[in-house]
Formats: structure tokens, sequence, C-alpha cells
């Protein structure tokens, strides 16, 4: 899968503000989906849905605990943020590249007039 692909579904799992709320969550620590889903006053089901989401965009990962195979525990994958990432400073490199040849440019235009 190209990365502009991976971006675009990044961004569409992120689009959605529960998704969101999941990897705030996760950024604290790992969590059971039970543990998610109480956490939105969700219902098991809907949580799933969202969770195979995360998981399919790579943006979580999901880990069985040794106790209770039937247990899932949730964790952010960082691979996923990092593509995040180097995209943002692309756009925010070329932003300020942009931004300070404008500011060249009024402050010639300045001395002039």
């Amino acid at each position: 899968m190209g990365a502009a692909r991976r971006l675009d579904e990044t961004f569409a799992a992120l689009a959605d503000p529960t998704r969101r709320g999941v990897i705030d969550l996760l950024r604290e620590e790992p969590r059971r989906a039970g543990e998610l889903a109480a956490a939105f006053d969700m219902s098991a089901p809907a949580m799933s849905r969202h969770l195979r989401v995360l998981r399919k965009t790579g943006l979580v990962e999901e880990e069985a605990i040794e106790d209770d195979a039937r247990v899932k525990v949730y964790r952010l994958r960082p691979e996923r943020f990092g593509e995040l990432r180097a995209w943002l400073d692309e756009v925010e490199s070329f932003w300020s590249d942009q931004l300070s040849a404008f500011k060249a440019h009024a402050e010639r235009t300045r001395r002039k007039t």
C-alpha cells in the first residue's frame, strides 16, 4: 500500500471523534476494549467497530492477556503516527518557506516605497 493511501486511511480513521478519544485514552496506557467502551458509555459491539477501524489502519494493535486469551488489550502503534508526523512536518516546512518568502518580498516592497 502506498504512503498516500496509508495517510488517507489514517486521516479517515482519525476523522471520527470517538476514535480520536480512544487514541487519547491509549496515550495514557493500554486498555481493554471493555474499559474503552465504558469510557464512552458505548456498547461493546459499537466500540469493537471503532477498534476494528483503528487496527485496520495500523494505529492500534491488540494483544491477548496471558491468563485469558479472550481478553484483548489495545495499545498504540507508533509507526503510523510517525508517518503522519513526517507528512505534517513536510507541510509545515512548505508553509514556513512560503511565509518566509512572502515576508522577504513584503519587506523589499516596503523599503521601495
